[in-house]
């Protein structure tokens, strides 16, 4: 059985509120085990047999047929995370969050990078495999130049964000 980390976009905001407890049942009907929700935004980590297409397709149709949203998820094998933000390549300082940017798409995440043209004095980028790295300032994660290009529409289906103190608590 495979470990799996499923990383919900746009859960608990903008009107779309799932307790994790509600989150952790749905797991558990649709026959996954070891289920363990963290935090309230949307991170589960489960046990499954299935394929990760087969899975993606599963969860994200059980989110929008109980909960009544357009749901979309990245799956993550739980293998990998931890050499995820073992990568994470910006050195940790006070004044800044560090993020991790997944994608089920690699050619979405080469578009949120195209001629992007980022101030490093103000927040750094960086390509991982399957992810981007992402740090900025406290307070500015929604109003540095990333930020505004992570947020456009045409990203929603294929990205969800997590600070990296978020990822270590899934490991």
């Amino acid at each position: 059985m495979t470990r799996w980390v499923a990383l919900l976009r746009g859960v608990n905001v903008n009107g779309i509120t799932i307790t994790s407890a509600d989150l952790a049942a749905l797991f558990r009907e649709r026959g996954y085990q070891d289920v363990r929700t963290v935090l309230a935004s949307g991170n589960v980590v489960f046990g499954s047999d299935g394929t990760a297409a087969a899975l993606k397709t599963d969860i994200e149709q059980s989110l929008r047929d109980r909960f009544g949203y357009d749901a979309w998820i990245v799956l993550v094998p739980h293998d990998d995370l931890a050499d995820i933000v073992d990568g994470f390549p910006f050195p940790a300082a006070e004044d800044h969050h560090d993020y991790v940017v997944f994608g089920s798409d690699d050619d979405a995440l080469d578009d949120l990078l195209a001629d992007l043209d980022v101030d490093e004095t103000v927040e750094r980028v960086a390509r991982g495999s399957g992810v981007v790295y992402w740090s900025c300032p406290k307070g500015s994660s929604t109003d540095t130049v990333f930020a505004k290009r992570a947020g456009a529409a045409r990203f929603k289906r294929t990205t969800t964000t997590r600070n990296v103190n978020t990822l270590r608590k899934l490991l």
